[in-house]
């Protein structure tokens, strides 16, 4: 192991408040997968980390230098130049991570591709909020997008995320990236769809390309996006844009009841397509507990009660 420079920044995110970034993998990409998408150089496929900082200088540059000074911390990220998973002292950083945090909580981001190892799932068992992301179920849609490193049994993964899921009893949220022409494909989408239901995530966070990719690859538009959502079928989904585009409209209390009747909305939703007059209308309901407000994973959601 050679020693390496930490990198911490808190950061503010409107999921889950002020977050304060803890990156495994400060000097160089090391991951086991070659996204298209990707916002980082193009790098060659890792099947473990080579240079990464310790434990113990994790936890003190986390304790002396950033909770000292940053008291207001929501979330401690666990993140990485790469894939986090690959960070051979991982269970032992989210021990020493508890033991500090205080009232904030612990979040991962991770590709997912390691799930179905037994060492990772016990890893991340400690952790609040696990989010893993999932853009294929094919073996041709996982070759062409995320370009995995020869190590990773992608068959496994969708079933290392149902075990998981069945041992794990906090916040799991699945993150799908989508690419034009790869994984919006209609047969991806129902394998998608038929992945998530087993899995049974507690939020689905779907998106597209919005910061300059590694190699040429294109976004989808937020209507398809939308369209999307409707197709995966799952109670709780959130569309992340970084240009939503605004089309508010006017919802009597009847629509908005059918409308939750459908699907529970986020409240980024709400704020793009309720016009005044409508999210009045969805204040009434809630006082007249017809409608409920849910926190679900750091994203607020209405639905009905």
């Amino acid at each position: 192991m050679s020693k390496t420079n930490l990198t911490f920044g808190p950061v503010p995110s409107r999921r889950f408040g002020v977050s304060l970034g803890i990156d495994l993998s400060p000097d160089f990409k090391q991951c086991n997968y070659d996204c298209l998408y990707c916002e980082l150089k193009a790098a060659k496929t890792v099947s473990k980390m080579t240079k990464y900082p310790s434990v113990k200088e994790l936890i003190d540059a986390v304790k002396n230098k950033i909770l000292s000074t940053h008291t207001k911390i929501d979330v401690l990220t666990i993140t990485a130049n790469g894939e986090p998973t690959l960070y051979p002292d991982l269970k032992e950083l989210v021990t020493e991570l508890n033991k500090i945090k205080g009232d904030s909580k612990l979040l991962i981001l991770s590709n997912g591709s390691t799930i179905y190892k037994q060492d990772i799932q016990d890893a991340l068992m400690d952790i609040d909020i696990v989010k893993l992301s999932l853009d294929c179920i094919s073996k041709e849609c996982f070759t062409k997008l995320d370009r995995a490193d020869k190590s990773i049994d992608t068959d496994k993964i969708v079933s290392g995320m149902i075990e998981f899921r069945d041992k794990f009893k906090k916040d799991l949220i699945l993150e799908i990236l989508f690419v034009d022409t790869l994984n919006n494909k209609e047969k991806e989408i129902l394998f998608l769809k038929e992945a998530i239901a087993q899995i049974k995530p507690n939020r689905v966070d779907i998106g597209t390309i919005d910061r300059p990719p590694a190699y040429k690859v294109n976004p989808i538009s937020f209507d398809e996006l939308e369209q999307i959502s409707h197709k995966l079928e799952y109670p709780y989904i959130n569309i992340a844009h970084k240009n939503r585009p605004e089309f508010q409209e006017y919802y009597s209390k009847d629509s908005i009841i059918t409308l939750l009747n459908r699907r529970p909305l986020s409240e980024h939703d709400i704020q793009h397509t309720f016009d005044k007059e409508s999210k009045t209308n969805l204040e009434t309901l809630i006082s007249d507990k017809k409608i409920e407000v849910i926190n679900n994973s750091g994203v607020k959601f209405y639905k009905i009660c």
